[in-house]
């Protein structure tokens, strides 16, 4: 069998299913400064760029970190990391770790004309917490915070960002479109450490799942979809038409996933389910993005 060309291996690495996360995060800030009469797609197009470096960077390091502490080894079940199965170098994963967060760092700059000084931080915060998810001397996933981190930096950081780099300022409404794609966003992660659980106790990775078991995990997916679906009525409180209840129609879809979650005994059925939570995600931002500019 012929072996596979080296660029493969490096998009093998970046997790195409997980570029949801970056994604409609920036779709859904730019959807809410276009309802209110402040779209700039310059700033948004910079946002999206930052956001994939970030998200490519944060893949790159898990893969290294992961397989520097033994979190990754041949008993891994899911799909293979390039480090751990030899396909790449660790000294040149982190090299090309190294590349992307200085990247992302160069791109985000960009946005200070547009957003102020202000962004500063909170872009060194993005790159640092990236990093610091597998990384550094109190790795964020393996204490149980990693799916606090992706609520945080890819719903309310990244939405409210794109939003306020737009439209100078940031409002109830963005807030509540940012925690519903927060809560989704750290549901991709749900699948991916359930099937994770043995070996991550193993290696000491103590995610939620290990924490609490895979019943909790259940109750945290189902809860998060079921808030996130809540949030668009909250925009009627703001004065938003009944567009913005366009992702309601998404229920059944968010029922049948928590019910394939809690069923799921499988590894390669705990994959898929990911993949298909990430396609959630962004069925629920594209929705809410058209609903916030038709609603509004």
């Amino acid at each position: 069998m012929p072996e596979s060309p080296a660029w493969r291996h490096w998009v093998e690495a970046a997790r195409l299913r997980t570029l949801p996360a970056a994604v409609i995060p920036v779709l859904v800030g730019t959807a809410l400064a276009a309802a209110h009469g402040a779209a700039g797609y310059a700033p948004a197009a910079i946002c999206l760029a930052f956001a994939l470096l970030v998200q490519v960077g944060t893949n790159f390091s898990n893969d290294y970190y992961d397989f520097v502490k033994g979190a990754d080894t041949a008993a891994r079940v899911g799909p293979r990391r390039a480090v751990a199965a030899g396909l790449i170098p660790a000294a040149t994963m982190r090299a090309a770790m190294g590349v992307v967060f200085a990247a992302a760092f160069l791109v985000g700059l960009l946005l200070l004309r547009s957003g102020g000084w202000i962004l500063l931080p909170i872009g060194l915060a993005c790159i640092l917490c990236g990093l610091a998810y597998t990384g550094g001397p109190f790795p964020l996933g393996y204490h149980g915070l990693g799916d606090l981190f992706v609520f945080l930096f890819f719903g309310l950081v990244a939405v409210a960002t794109t939003f306020y780099v737009q439209a100078g300022y940031v409002t109830p409404d963005v807030t509540s479109c940012a925690a519903a794609i927060g809560l989704l966003a750290a549901n991709i992660l749900v699948p991916n450490n359930y099937r994770d659980m043995e070996t991550d106790a193993t290696a000491g990775k103590k995610t939620l799942v290990v924490r609490f078991g895979r019943k909790f995990a259940v109750w945290q997916y189902g809860l998060s979809v079921t808030v996130a679906l809540l949030c668009p009525h909250a925009l009627l409180l703001y004065g938003y038409a009944w567009p913005v209840l366009l992702p309601v129609l998404l229920t059944p879809w968010a029922v049948w996933l928590t019910l394939r979650l809690a069923a799921s005994r499988e590894p390669q059925a705990q994959i898929r389910l990911l993949g298909q939570t990430a396609l959630f995600l962004a069925a629920f931002g594209m929705l809410l993005g058209a609903g916030v500019v038709l609603g509004r």
